[in-house]
């Protein structure tokens, strides 16, 4: 399990919205790392255009092409944002991202093939999903409720 101190975090997102992150290190721990800084840092996000917008840019930058297989995927961007975004909320405001990331690379998010756990794989890989928010078919995903959790 790979962890990232604030600092690296903060390089991360950097290093995506300007394109000079190394894919070779964008990896699923570092997908998270840069959704958390940049829901952190709204005005930022926003400053770029959102994420499809920061996610596509980045992916023309390192040669990743937009194919049927590879390129932006919208179901599993808002899914991994919506993660995120519960979990910056589970663990409050002035909480470090690197406590942030490390719960969520120590649970069963933590591994590349979570999305299976709420999508079926067709489901999940069909060009609907890659195009447009798609709702899981599997298992609803989790999210705060009133009382807390």
């Amino acid at each position: 399990m790979t962890c990232f101190d604030d600092e690296t975090i903060a390089r991360i997102a950097d290093g995506v919205l300007d394109t000079t992150w190394p894919y070779a290190e964008w990896s699923h721990a570092a997908h998270f790392a840069a959704a958390l800084w940049l829901l952190r840092h709204p005005a930022v996000l926003a400053e770029h255009g959102g994420i499809e917008s920061v996610i596509r840019r980045y992916n023309r930058a390192v040669g990743v092409p937009e194919s049927p297989t590879r390129g932006f995927h919208a179901t599993i961007t808002e899914a991994s944002m919506r993660i995120a975004a519960l979990e910056l909320a589970r663990h409050g405001p002035d909480a470090p991202l690197s406590h942030v990331l490390a719960a969520i690379m120590a649970s069963p998010l933590g591994g590349s093939g979570w999305l299976l756990t709420y999508w079926s794989e067709g489901v999940l890989m069909s060009a609907e999903a890659r195009a447009g928010w798609i709702a899981p078919d599997l298992a609803p995903l989790p999210e705060l409720h009133a009382t807390g959790l």
